[in-house]
């Protein structure tokens, strides 16, 4: 129950959480110089994943999917470690730290039980690498309609806010 419920509200959780990061970051133009890459890295690797996901109409195998089954959550993590290193603070690296490992858990844990509901031996054969690759090209059709779009509009305005943080405090 609370697992779901977590997963379920992981975006809304981010919201809130996001404001609290950017209220509390103490960046500096070197943290996002290290930070910002390492966020960047995350979104392509989420871009790459969800240029290839045919969310809930079969078991994805290609394009990142043939490394990991969690190639969306292993994006927002590095986003999240990211942002960690550009706000430059220990409380807000703490926020993330427990957000991460709170909704991505509960995410992680929902979708491979609905996946196994939905679609069996199927994907069981895909979580113990039985199964074979797909060859398929990515899509920024279905990057789109898996609505990444979101995801880079809201990495872009939170290290905007950081760097607006940072051309503020210098005035």
């Amino acid at each position: 129950m609370m697992t779901r419920l977590l997963a379920r509200w992981r975006v809304f959780l981010g919201f809130v959480f996001a404001a609290l990061v950017v209220w509390l970051a103490t960046p500096t133009w070197a943290s996002l110089a290290i930070g910002a890459p390492v966020a960047v890295l995350g979104e392509s690797l989420r871009l790459w994943a969800s240029g290839h996901l045919e969310k809930s109409t079969e078991v994805t195998r290609s394009g990142p999917y043939r490394y990991t089954r969690h190639p969306l959550y292993l994006g927002s993590s590095l986003i999240g470690i990211g942002f960690a290193a550009g706000a430059r603070h220990l409380v807000v690296a703490l926020v993330i730290v427990a957000y991460l490992v709170s909704t991505l858990t509960a995410a992680m844990r929902s979708e491979e039980a609905h996946l196994r509901e939905k679609f069996g031996d199927a994907y069981d054969a895909y979580a113990e690498k039985r199964a074979a690759p797909m060859d398929r090209p990515f899509s920024w059709a279905r990057a789109i309609r898996n609505r990444e779009h979101h995801t880079m509009a809201g990495l872009l305005t939170g290290l905007g806010l950081l760097a607006a943080k940072v051309l503020f405090r210098s005035f």
